[in-house]
């Protein structure tokens, strides 16, 4: 089972592409993603066992260099970040919706692991960096109080490790609006 999850940030797409090859071949792990972002940037994020993932960020933090530009590992990470990540699922039922936005797209892939881990909450979308500057964002659902509990926890590590943009809670969104979210 992948329960852990690596990212790396770089400021050179082709260093990224090398990077992201030796991530691969470091361990035994699954790209996530690997791509382009804005404004200029490139993230390799590889998911599986804790040992195979930090064999994987160690090659790629070595090859990354000089053009590191941050990363994480998150061992036992959520279930639900993955989904999050790729936009893949969307909840059955949407009660109140939270976002959390940062400048820091390796603090909102804490953000959203650790917001869906601190109350019973499903994500909707995490994105990174594509079409938002570099910025990054955390859409999920819940109960009003689930939602304001995930809220606060994001808010309190995104103003720890990264820059906060801004933090919302609807309370009972618009039908209409569910139809746009993904």
């Amino acid at each position: 089972m992948a329960n852990a999850i690596g990212m790396i940030e770089l400021s050179s797409i082709a260093r990224g592409i090398i990077t992201a090859d030796a991530m691969l071949k470091a361990g035994q792990v699954d790209m996530i993603t690997a791509s382009s972002t804005c404004p200029g940037k490139y993230i390799a994020i590889v998911h599986g066992e804790v040992a195979a993932v930090e064999a994987s960020m160690a090659a790629g933090i070595t090859t990354a260099g000089t053009f590191l530009v941050d990363q994480i590992t998150i061992a036992n990470v959520h279930d639900g970040v993955y989904p999050a990540l790729t936009a893949t699922h969307m909840p059955e039922k949407i009660n109140a919706i939270g976002i959390v936005e940062s400048f820091s797209m390796a603090t909102m892939l804490i953000c959203t692991d650790a917001i869906l881990k601190v109350a019973a909450l499903e994500a909707i979308e995490c994105r990174l960096g594509n079409g938002l500057g570099g910025k990054a964002f955390f859409v999920f659902t819940g109960d009003v109080a689930a939602v304001e509990a995930g809220v606060e926890a994001g808010e309190r590590i995104a103003v720890e490790n990264g820059p906060l943009v801004d933090c919302e809670i609807i309370p009972s969104p618009a039908p209409d609006l569910l139809r746009h979210l993904l």
